[in-house]
């Protein structure tokens, strides 16, 4: 994971060019051991662990409401 310090090192941070965050909100989890081997398992065509899990996510948030 790229960590980007807001501290000034001579460069204006406000000129960076490339396009906006589209997931700008990053959360570290960790899983019980063989999760990720069966995610990986489940995965299908074109489709890959960080998407699997924000769907998933994303899923269970509209299931709960919220």
């Amino acid at each position: 994971m790229l960590n980007i310090s807001t501290e000034d090192h001579g460069a204006a941070i406000g000129s960076r060019v490339g396009r906006k965050m589209e997931y700008p909100e990053k959360r570290e989890a960790a899983f019980p051991a063989g999760t990720l081997a069966r995610v990986q398992s489940a995965l299908t065509e074109g489709e890959n662990q960080v998407g699997f899990i924000r769907e998933a996510v994303e899923r269970e948030l509209q299931r709960r409401g919220k």
